[in-house]
């Protein structure tokens, strides 16, 4: 532990025997930002990497192979004067010297600042939040929810505006990054700017991937703003991926997600397998139950995309894997919470080509894998969710439709609420209609909107009911678009399905 004084003044000296201190030759090491993630009533993660030459050719980040005091500290004031928490971890080369700092011992349901300070440099200065205490009554909770961005395809606008929301969290829920190389899927119209070298699938690959969407000033600015709740969908490794990829890349690409995401310890890879799936509790308003549909899922039976498929349509089909499905499962019938939310990737209501009886469905999604579904979702009608909503990921486009438990018996009931969203840059500026999609809304009458722009969603929740707002940037192309809102559905408390309000 240091006092503040020192934290501010202390110099060249590392404070470490036999440990070179970090000189200026160095250069500036916060260039990737500060971040902080999964918060709890009493603390949160707040993470940072030290990297001076962001994209060095050997994935170190121009740092030398040495460990790194690193100091921290936590305050009740945006200029850190009011400091109630600090202390000090070591940035270690064999985790590209990042640092997750598990801060604990603060006040549920407040405003906190954090900065950390390696040699004589000062980090940005971010903002967190903490979760209100367990079974607390709360008024409302302001989420971001956001996936897919592509650094070729566009500027990352949106995560400025996220930014300018002041959020009490934002929910990522996967491609962070894309591993493609820079001449490998080009965006329409041409890329706004190009990856650094080859396709990711090395450590160095993955960590210098990571390192360069780092560099993006409006995906530094959402990470400043607000605790970020974050699970990994398939580009973090390769496009629609399973557990039956090589397990060297998994483990790399694995190791270099978690060195950039402020998660906690108990994430930490093992080898070619990382726990994700989680829950986070706001008090007695929400349950937020982050779910890993890649790694678990059994293999696709007739490709990726749209098809008919009659063998996936076997009941005892898997995308969540046996183990998550029972955590999901007691996690619903343990739930004494207003609002039951699952966040996860990818499409879960039923979209198909077709009336039925033809069923040409999206084989990626839960409509490759239907049994999984109707387990799911059984599941939370037989515990007695109060509410259920499922945000999604994926897509490159907003959608919001609503769930039942037999889409072809128009009179099953509504069990559900599904808010898919769209992209931060993946297709380039996007465009008002797309014809195949549009049809979709014929084919499938629960389904309520779509719109193939770029943007993110941003939900309030409240006890009496979730607004959540569809946000817009017209372009990505250049920067700077602002954002508009371009259609709002509202879910009532104990009333399955969407209201829309704009």
């Amino acid at each position: 532990m240091i006092d503040r004084r020192s934290f501010l003044v202390m110099g060249l000296a590392s404070g470490v025997p036999g440990v070179p201190p970090l000189r200026a030759p160095y250069g500036e090491p916060f260039t990737l930002g500060v971040a902080c993630g999964d918060p709890a009533p009493d603390g949160f993660v707040a993470w940072t990497r030290l990297a001076p030459v962001p994209l060095a050719e050997d994935g170190f980040g121009g740092m030398p192979p040495v460990p790194v005091p690193v100091y921290w500290e936590v305050a009740t004031d945006p200029a850190c004067a009011k400091v109630v928490r600090r202390g000090t971890e070591e940035a270690v080369r064999e985790w590209a010297h990042a640092v997750h700092v598990e801060v604990g011992g603060l006040e549920p349901a407040r405003e906190y600042w954090y900065r950390f300070k390696a040699g004589p440099y000062i980090s940005p200065i971010g903002r967190a939040v903490t979760a209100p205490a367990a079974g607390a009554p709360v008024k409302t909770l302001t989420m971001a929810v956001t996936s897919c961005a592509n650094y070729q395809h566009g500027h990352f606008t949106a995560y400025t505006r996220m930014a300018q929301e002041r959020p009490d969290l934002i929910l990522h829920l996967g491609d962070y990054i894309y591993e493609y190389g820079k001449d490998e899927q080009p965006c329409p119209g041409g890329n706004v700017r190009e990856h650094e070298g080859p396709e990711a699938k090395t450590l160095t690959d993955y960590r210098r991937r990571h390192a360069l969407y780092k560099t993006d000033p409006d995906l530094r600015a959402a990470h400043a703003a607000a605790p970020w709740v974050p699970i990994m969908d398939d580009h973090e490794v390769r496009n629609n991926w399973t557990g039956l990829l090589e397990a060297p890349r998994r483990e790399a690409a694995f190791r270099a997600y978690y060195e950039h995401m402020p998660l906690r310890r108990s994430a930490m890879p093992q080898g070619p397998s990382i726990r994700l799936y989680r829950r986070l509790r706001w008090g007695s308003l929400a349950t937020l139950h982050l779910l890993d549909t890649r790694q678990y899922r059994d293999r696709a039976l007739c490709g990726s995309g749209f098809s008919e498929c009659p063998k996936s349509e076997d009941p005892g089909r898997t995308i969540t894997g046996t183990e998550q499905e029972r955590w999901l499962l007691e996690g619903f019938r343990e739930s004494k919470a207003r609002w039951d939310i699952i966040g996860q990737q990818v499409f879960f209501g039923r979209r198909t080509k077709y009336p039925p009886p033809e069923l040409v469905v999206r084989q990626d999604a839960w409509d490759g894998y239907s049994g999984s579904r109707t387990r799911v979702t059984r599941g939370w009608v037989d515990a007695g969710v109060r509410n259920a909503v499922v945000l999604t990921g994926d897509v490159h486009s907003h959608w919001a439709g609503d769930l039942a438990l037999d889409y072809d018996d128009e009179d099953s009931p509504l069990v559900g609420s599904e808010l898919a969203v769209t992209s931060i840059s993946s297709g380039g500026d996007g465009h008002d209609h797309d014809r195949a999609r549009d049809a979709l809304l014929d084919t499938n009458p629960h389904l309520k909107f779509h719109l193939r722009r770029r943007g993110y969603l941003l939900l309030k929740v409240e006890p009496t009911a979730i607004a959540a707002d569809f946000k817009i940037v017209r372009y990505v192309s250049t920067p700077g678009a602002p954002a508009l809102t371009a259609a709002g559905f509202t879910v009532a408390d104990k009333l399955p399905g969407l209201i829309r309000q704009a």
